[in-house]
């Protein structure tokens, strides 16, 4: 029994420091981690697509007015906190999506839980509305909108169905490591102008950032870009 406690105490220490550096200091990266976050990012849009059983369909994608992907680290015993960066872009009015924008992403969760994971979600935001709650200083999607989990490329049965239940997300997730728990959760994004500000080298904010075409993108922000017209051309 003593050996258990102190194997969960060891656990609960690794897990409590086990975030990445960029959590816990989010405005003390550098450009070349930015281009890192960018091209982990197309890495888990490519990787999510590479199989029909976590796919996300073609007419989600092709319907889709905005995609936002999150890379996090989970870690708990009891008191969990998961914190990480998130990449979004938007299709504007015209029908082109914009450059891609850097958001912190973290939450806290309470209840029986314990382990440390790496947690990558792509968030397909289906109307226009929607998007603009990336705009705000802080938010969650999950009370903001209504969010539920998509269905797969695998499942086309109950894809119209989804379609047509009102939701104005659809959440798609990947995870590795170990944790367990039912837990009580609350979660924010909010735009990491910092960051913008330094890998686009303007004070141009969010909304001008997704909104307007006053910020050239630089070769960096092309790949995802790119990615993420094919994945959604109509």
């Amino acid at each position: 029994m003593k050996k258990f406690l102190n194997a969960i105490l060891l656990l609960a220490t690794f897990a409590v420091f086990a975030l990445p550096a960029h959590a816990a200091t989010p405005h003390s990266v550098k450009r070349s981690t930015l281009v890192e976050w960018l091209d982990t990012s197309e890495a888990i849009l490519q990787d999510l697509q590479s199989s029909t059983k976590t796919a996300i369909p073609a007419e989600v994608l092709r319907r889709a007015q905005g995609i936002v992907v999150i890379n996090q680290v989970q870690a708990g015993l009891f008191f969990g906190i998961k914190d990480g960066y998130a990449v979004a872009l938007v299709r504007r009015p015209n029908g082109q999506w914009s450059i891609p924008i850097f958001l912190r992403a973290a939450e806290t969760s309470l209840g029986l839980q314990i382990g440390v994971r790496s947690v990558n979600k792509v968030l397909v935001i289906m109307d226009e509305p929607t998007t603009r709650l990336l705009l705000k200083s802080r938010f969650n999607f999950g009370a903001e909108a209504k969010a539920v989990a998509g269905v797969r490329a695998s499942e086309s049965e109950a894809l119209n169905k989804q379609l047509f239940d009102g939701a104005n997300v659809l959440a798609y997730s990947q995870q590795e490591g170990f944790f367990v728990g039912a837990s009580v959760k609350t979660g924010f994004m909010q735009p990491d102008e910092t960051s913008n500000r330094l890998f686009y080298q303007t004070n141009h904010r969010a909304p001008e950032l997704l909104f307007s075409d006053w910020v050239t993108p630089p070769p960096e922000a092309q790949f995802i870009m790119n990615y993420v017209n094919r994945l959604t051309s109509r």
